[in-house]
């Protein structure tokens, strides 16, 4: 079935037109997920056929509840749905079945999309790269190379979307889980500030950084997700002028020994084809993103501190000899962070916030989305500090718009000399998400014409 091949907003107009039969469209998602290799942890099989029927009864009578009704959507196994265990990517937290959907999944399907199932994670949403040894790791690794890491923690979601199985799926964001996959499968991804959406029913990792999100092929169809998992109309956005548009490209991560080549060219050379369309391209270095990485150089992860508070008692049971490892000495090394450490961190994010507002002043934020391409997956699953190195350093350039709850979108940006997919960062000061939406869309007119 080439729908898939579509966007979702493209399907959904399909549906509408009669060009697909939601029911089958469902069905034909289920049998890849049910055949795919540790993408999906459940399946929701009756729920996804019964409510793509509903949307073709609806198609039939002319009452569509969304530009979106018959779509198919995963969720990252952190939503409850009603009827599932919600296991968190683990295989010690889920007792019973959820007995509601969670607020966004109810708002979904309050606009038509369809329930196909949950997505495969990193355990507990704490890790950047995406393994998971207790449902395996999927990867959709380009360029015929051995399997790469398919980034975290929603892996299932950004590689259920790369190999077509739904066109797009929700993730959540804690320091990136949202980004770095996207980045390593080519896709686009939204990270919203956290205001924007109710997360009651998404199992937490860290209160105050948690937010969710869309991954999905195309910057339109991560919006109008959005605004429908927040109960509301799709909002007609005008992409922004670009010509009163500015985009400051921030040189503290361009002039970083750590950016791979094939990254730091195909930021120049988007940023060069920004340039010729008329958007005010500026380059200098944004002090408070290199103020973010030294705070967290210095004091540690904000993240970290929670994500050990949230799970301390899981730790200290006897259950916590079946988790991932990696995942459970990485919750313990939090134990020695400082109190002074803690405090600061949230003293000065909310400094910092407001200094990234004076800076920016209106203008978007551009940088690198991730530093490297998806590393090689066998070393990683071999060699836990290896694999610690690793994960950090894919973290660090998206913990910096976590911390300071930027509005962030990451798009793709081409192939490096390897054919692995590098990524571009677009971003905004906190709550400033529609600036960013309707500057974004304008951005990828422009780019997307030379993808």
């Amino acid at each position: 079935m080439d729908s898939l091949s579509r966007t979702a907003l493209a399907i959904g107009q399909a549906i509408q037109d009669g060009d697909i039969d939601p029911v089958a469209l469902a069905q034909h998602c289920l049998d890849q997920a049910g055949a795919s290799d540790a993408v999906f942890i459940s399946l929701t099989p009756d729920r996804a056929l019964a409510e793509a029927e509903a949307a073709a009864r609806r198609r039939q009578l002319g009452i569509p509840l969304s530009p979106l009704d018959g779509v198919p959507l995963a969720w990252k196994d952190l939503f409850d749905i009603t009827g599932t265990l919600t296991t968190a990517g683990s295989r010690v937290l889920a007792k019973a079945p959820a007995s509601h959907d969670a607020t966004a999944v109810r708002h979904a399907t309050g606009s038509g999309m369809v329930c196909i199932g949950k997505t495969n994670l990193t355990e507990l949403a704490y890790s950047g790269l995406g393994l998971n040894p207790h449902y395996g790791t999927p990867h959709h690794t380009p360029a015929r190379s051995e399997p790469r890491v398919p980034g975290g923690s929603s892996s299932g979601s950004a590689v259920a979307v790369a190999k077509g199985i739904v066109p797009a799926a929700i993730g959540t964001d804690t320091a990136g889980s949202l980004r770095i996959p996207a980045a390593f499968n080519g896709l686009v991804a939204y990270r919203p500030s956290r205001a924007r959406h109710d997360r009651l029913g998404v199992t937490p990792l860290a209160e105050s950084l948690d937010t969710i999100g869309a991954i999905a092929t195309s910057l339109p169809d991560c919006l109008a997700i959005d605004d429908l998992l927040r109960g509301k109309t799709l909002q007609p956005r005008e992409p922004a002028d670009p010509g009163h548009t500015v985009i400051v490209l921030d040189t503290t991560c361009l002039d970083d020994e750590r950016l791979a080549p094939g990254v730091r060219q195909n930021l120049e050379n988007s940023a060069e084809r920004l340039a010729r369309a008329g958007f005010r391209v500026i380059r200098r270095p944004i002090a408070s993103v290199g103020d973010t990485l030294g705070l967290i150089q210095r004091h540690g992860w904000l993240g970290a501190a929670e994500a050990y508070t949230e799970y301390r008692d899981l730790l200290e049971r006897d259950e916590a000899e079946r988790m991932d490892p990696r995942v459970r000495q990485r919750l313990l090394a939090a134990r020695s962070m400082t109190p002074n450490s803690v405090v600061t961190l949230y003293r000065q994010r909310r400094a910092l916030q407001a200094r990234l507002h004076q800076e920016l002043a209106g203008a978007i934020l551009l940088t690198p989305t991730v530093a490297h391409v998806a590393p090689v997956l066998a070393p990683l699953e071999a060699d836990p500090e290896r694999f610690a190195e690793v994960n950090l350093a894919t973290l660090r350039l998206s913990m910096v718009a976590s911390l300071l709850d930027s509005p962030a979108i990451a798009m793709p940006s081409g192939l490096d000399e390897q054919g692995q997919h590098t990524s571009l960062q677009f971003s905004a000061p906190r709550g400033e998400d529609e600036s960013l939406l309707r500057a974004a869309l304008a951005i990828d007119g422009c780019l997307s014409n030379d993808r």
